[in-house]
Formats: structure tokens, C-alpha cells, sequence
């Protein structure tokens, strides 16, 4: 799964340096670049964010008093042309601290620290783990519902779509419904259930998977916002 990641520098040249180094690591998706804090927290009311580059000596409000006030969930690398913040950088329990100019070796170096301190631990993955047997085209198929991006109703039938093919069943979506991890997946509309593990963003009428956008009814709207607000 990819890592949803965003840039704030108040350098219009130091952003597109990153965003260049940043398409070639294949584990990340970049949501946005931002000039400041204010463009960023508008950026993360829509948007998941997983990782964030975040440069510290900026006008208004610096990235060190940026990243206080931030969710805890969401993971900063620094990016500075100023050594001496370094202290304050990993006082910040940051995943690393990167002087510029910044090479794409050493971006990845931090990219991968981030995935072996964020890497779920074996207790989760049990805790995780989901399996739901399927009847389609008369064969009993087990799915792992992590693969599950999207399940969609259609007029005879249901679309179950995964990460690698789409999987055609005559069950209901109700059924289906009541088969899957509450944690993991979420009712959008009376055709649609979503995996929020594949939510790239969502808005208070759609959410996007990255290859389709899902509307949102006003039925599941507030339970739907709830949930993703609350992870």
C-alpha cells in the first residue's frame, strides 16, 4: 500500500527538487506540496497523510512549531539548510532530520526508516487479518479482504473489486456487508462499501480510491466522516 505523503518548504525550487526525488521512490504518493502551515492543514482536511517533509526555518509559523501541533499520527522528516535544528528536530521523536541539499539516496535511507518503524507487528497483522468466502460463477472463493479496494452493487449483481481483478457475485451487498471487519471497511452509499485502507481523500459529497471516486450519501455521510476522522 502506498504511503500518502506531502511537502512543505517555503522555497518554490526546494519543493520541486523533492517532488522529483520523491516519484522515484515507488512506495510513495505524493498528495500535495505546500508553501506554509496554513496551505498545509488545509491540505490534510480532505487528504490522509501518512509522512511529511517538512522544512523548519520558515516565515509565520516555523516547521518546528508546526510539527507540536500536528496529529501524532502523521510522521515528519525535516528538511533544513540549518544544522543547529537538529536538536529540535529529533526532540520531536522525527523519523530523521536531512540537511540540504538533499540527495535521493538519502531520501530513501529515510523512507525506508519510516517503513521499518511503522511496519505492523505481528500481533496487528493477526488482529488484522480478514478472510470471506465468496460465491461466484458456482466456485467457492476465498478473498483476503485486505486486497478488497471496493465492493459496488449493480442492477443483478455485486462487483467485488481488489487490488487485482474484479470478482462477480449474486450475493447482496448486505450480506457482504455484514461478512467484513467494521474497522476496515466502511458503507459510503446504498451501492458502495469501501476499504479505508485504499481512501486516498474525500471530500463531504465524494471519497477517491485513486482510480474511481465513490459518492457519499447523505444516509452514511456524518458515520462516514466520523470513522475517517477518527483514524
Amino acid at each position: 500500500m502506498k504511503i500518502n505523503c506531502a511537502i512543505v518548504d517555503d522555497e518554490p525550487t526546494a519543493r520541486d527538487i523533492l517532488e522529483i526525488h520523491i516519484g522515484q521512490i515507488d512506495s510513495l504518493h505524493l498528495i500535495g506540496k505546500c508553501k506554509n502551515a496554513v496551505e498545509f492543514m488545509n491540505l490534510t482536511a480532505n487528504h490522509k497523510i501518512d509522512l511529511l517533509f517538512l522544512d523548519i526555518n520558515m516565515p509565520d509559523i516555523t516547521g518546528i512549531n508546526l510539527a507540536k501541533v500536528l496529529d501524532k499520527k502523521i510522521k515528519i522528516i525535516f528538511t533544513t539548510a540549518y544544522r543547529e535544528y537538529a536538536v529540535d528536530g529529533f526532540d520531536l521523536q522525527a523519523v530523521d532530520y536531512l540537511l540540504k541539499p538533499i540527495s535521493p539516496e538519502r531520501i530513501k535511507q529515510s523512507v525506508d526508516k519510516y517503513i521499518r518503524e511503522n511496519a505492523p507487528k505481528a500481533d496487528d497483522k493477526i488482529a488484522n487479518s480478514c478472510f470471506i468466502d465468496i460465491v461466484s460463477d458456482r466456485k467457492t472463493l476465498r478473498l483476503d479482504c485486505n486486497e478488497i479496494v471496493f465492493i459496488e452493487s449493480l442492477s443483478e449483481q455485486v462487483w467485488i473489486h481488489t487490488e487485482k481483478e474484479v470478482i462477480k457475485t449474486r450475493m447482496n451487498i448486505s450480506s457482504l456487508e455484514r461478512l467484513l471487519n467494521k474497522d476496515l471497511f466502511i458503507r459510503s452509499h446504498r451501492a458502495f462499501i469501501l476499504n479505508k485502507g485504499h481512501i486516498k481523500s474525500y471530500s463531504k459529497s465524494h471519497i477517491s480510491i485513486g482510480i474511481r471516486d465513490i459518492p457519499l450519501s447523505r444516509k452514511y455521510k456524518n458515520e462516514v466522516l466520523e470513522s475517517l476522522n477518527a483514524n
